[in-house]
């Protein structure tokens, strides 16, 4: 089943726009206390630093306001649940040197967010790298790259431990639970992320009462990893940080989502 034939779960419009402008405020309270050196700190994304991830999380944000001044497309022609697989990933390396100021850069992104945001219906559609859709489902792809790159930037500097708008996570991690049922549709596997999603996938004997013979039990923040490449199947079984029961529990094969 393609993204477009699944039909994804609605989002309150108001309380997404709450989440995300909640989620880069941590950020930004957060990157204000950087020093240069951590800064340049590497993350796990590679060659990137700390600074280039910061200009990428302003990227995505303003993102929202470069697609409010392209002309409105007619129709949508792509559905929440497109974003996932669409080719998303690239971190910006450019406008890190031309920010010198990290923390001053991110408090004037959100200022012009928050105004574009009070101007903007949850009904306009944009014109995305992922299609046509509306920005309230738009919004909800920027709760996945706050809450996964505040992941990355804690990773990266010691003691630093932004704190996760609990919104923004439950969007994340329902986004792309229901990405993964998308990929491998089917009724026979649960996959329980607690307190936010419960999902069933693969292929197989549909369950029907009871217990389920496959299930996937786990975090959001661990399933946030798995799902985007952070940590493998193997090391968050190893550690406990998943558990799996059944013949049809193994979701090596389906790991990462999206990188």
């Amino acid at each position: 089943m393609s993204p477009a034939k699944k039909r994804a779960r609605t989002y309150d419009p108001a309380r997404t726009r709450a989440a995300v402008l909640a989620q880069f405020g941590n950020v930004r309270e957060a990157v204000g206390t950087l020093t240069p050196a951590q800064l340049a700190l590497p993350t796990r994304l590679g060659d990137r630093t700390v600074r280039e991830l910061v200009a990428h999380l302003g990227a995505a944000l303003g993102a929202v306001g470069r697609f409010l001044d392209k002309p409105e497309p007619a129709r949508p022609n792509a559905t929440l649940l497109d974003w996932p697989f669409a080719a998303l990933a690239d971190i910006a390396r450019a406008p890190a040197e031309q920010h010198p100021d990290p923390g001053a850069f991110l408090a004037d992104t959100e200022q012009h967010f928050a105004q574009r945001l009070a101007e903007a219906p949850a009904t306009r559609l944009l014109d995305t790298d992922a299609g046509a859709m509306p920005l309230a489902d738009y919004l909800v792809t920027r709760t996945v790259e706050l809450v996964v790159h505040t992941d990355d930037l804690n990773d990266a500097v010691p003691g630093l431990d932004i704190p996760y708008d609990r919104q923004a996570l439950a969007a994340c991690t329902r986004l792309l639970a229901d990405a993964l049922a998308v990929k491998a549709p089917g009724a026979s596997t649960e996959v329980r992320v607690p307190p936010f999603a419960v999902v069933q996938c693969v292929e197989g004997p549909r369950h029907t009462r009871g217990t389920p013979p496959n299930v996937v039990e786990t975090d959001p923040l661990t399933w946030i990893r798995l799902a985007t490449g952070r940590t493998s199947w193997g090391s968050a079984l190893a550690d406990a940080k998943v558990s799996a029961s059944g013949e049809r529990a193994d979701l090596g094969a389906l790991l990462p989502l999206m990188t």
